[in-house]
């Protein structure tokens, strides 16, 4: 009975979509039918527009497919891993689960007072990823903004890994990575070759494809991508507010110049994290992201309570930053930072009480700014 069940409803459902479809004017190629959709029972395929060249997702190379090919699920996490380690000009990585990065890291530029260091190798930020949260990055996806190496591509098969997608691979990391023998662990490993991938969107204003969202009775919801305007640390603004009973009231601390390299890297981050989001970050790496919630103060409760329980023994996150993708409505939020040891904050702003967070912040010292845009991801 058992293997009936299993027949039943975790096989492949075959796609019977068609080989061209048009959508908005434009016109679609498949390029395969997909193992599944987001559940096994569901057929699904993969399309690309019929006139793009040279773009990341609808001309990349799968090395190799492990079993059965990749599913709606791979592409939803190699496309919003992309959409993470693209803002970095450095090497960057982002372990996705479930269309979630459990941990992400880059190699920050350092501050104009310190001093310049040669970049360092993938692996440094793969494994700061990772470990951002090893339980969840079990079975995950691997995206990278850089060339995989011999010895990133060893650290790689030290775990179980689902995918690996990176711009490039040099021989040898390929052959460590198509060792099945030697790393039985992950035979079925696939690897992913995405050519152009920093020429993927990122500011406001880019051309970009808008997002498509279609409701159960087939209506469409067509909107402009998720991009943003915040490129560097001049565009993010010291939190302030006028109140009609509290006048004027300004954070009074600046963030430091390392802090706006974290709170920059926590924002990017956040653009692919499903709301409530929230990512605590030091050092160019996460961690903890708060994901799903549905209020604010639970989030960062979330992403606190999961760095503490990473960093047993320590009972701050001492001079971390904290990303949000939505307004603090009250001050609750920045209690919890400040308690856990959080030194700097950035947040859309535009609360009826923002007057309330920055009394909070200028209590407990903490920096605060605004980015005037919202980063709400409801994938």
């Amino acid at each position: 009975m058992a293997t009936d069940f299993r027949a039943k409803y975790f096989t492949r459902t075959q796609s019977a979509f068609p080989d061209e479809v048009e959508i908005l004017g434009t016109t679609y190629v498949k390029v395969e039918d997909l193992r599944y959709g987001t559940n096994p029972h569901q057929a699904a395929s993969f399309y690309r527009p019929k006139d793009s060249s040279g773009t990341p997702f609808g001309h990349m190379e799968v090395i190799k497919t492990g079993k059965s090919g990749l599913s709606e699920t791979n592409y939803g996490d190699l496309n919003h891993g992309a959409n993470i380690v693209k803002y970095f000009d450095r090497p960057a990585c982002a372990v996705m689960k479930h269309l979630n990065p459990s941990g992400a890291a880059a190699e920050l530029t350092p501050a104009p007072c310190a001093e310049r260091s040669e970049p360092v190798s993938p692996r440094s930020v793969y494994v700061r990823a990772r470990d951002a949260d090893p339980v969840a990055a079990f079975g995950g996806t691997v995206v990278f903004n850089a060339k995989v190496d011999s010895a990133t591509a060893k650290e790689i098969m030290t775990s179980v890994v689902e995918v690996v997608a990176a711009p490039d691979f040099e021989p040898e990391a390929l052959e460590i990575l198509s060792d099945y023998e030697t790393y039985k662990m992950n035979k079925e490993i696939r690897l992913i070759r995405l050519p152009n991938l920093m020429s993927l969107p990122k500011w406001v204003g880019e051309p970009a494809a808008p997002t498509i969202k279609v409701l159960s009775d087939g209506s469409l919801i067509i909107a402009e991508p998720l991009l943003t305007r915040i490129r560097s640390g001049e565009d993010l603004v010291i939190a302030s507010t006028d109140h009609p009973k509290h006048g004027r009231l300004v954070v009074r601390k600046a963030p430091t110049e390392n802090e706006i390299r974290d709170l920059l890297f926590s924002w990017y981050v956040n653009l692919s994290v499903r709301s409530n989001g929230v990512v605590i970050a030091k050092n160019g790496v996460t961690l903890a992201v708060g994901t799903g919630q549905q209020d604010r103060v639970a989030a960062v409760r979330q992403a606190i309570a999961k760095a503490r329980e990473k960093f047993k023994g320590s009972e701050t996150l001492e001079g971390s930053v904290l990303s949000s993708d939505a307004f603090f409505p009250f001050r609750d939020s920045v209690d919890a930072c400040a308690e856990a040891g959080i030194t700097a904050i950035v947040q859309p702003g535009g609360s009826v009480r923002d007057w309330e967070s920055i009394e909070a912040c200028n209590e407990h010292g903490i920096s605060m700014v605004f980015t005037g845009e919202r980063c709400f991801s409801h994938h």
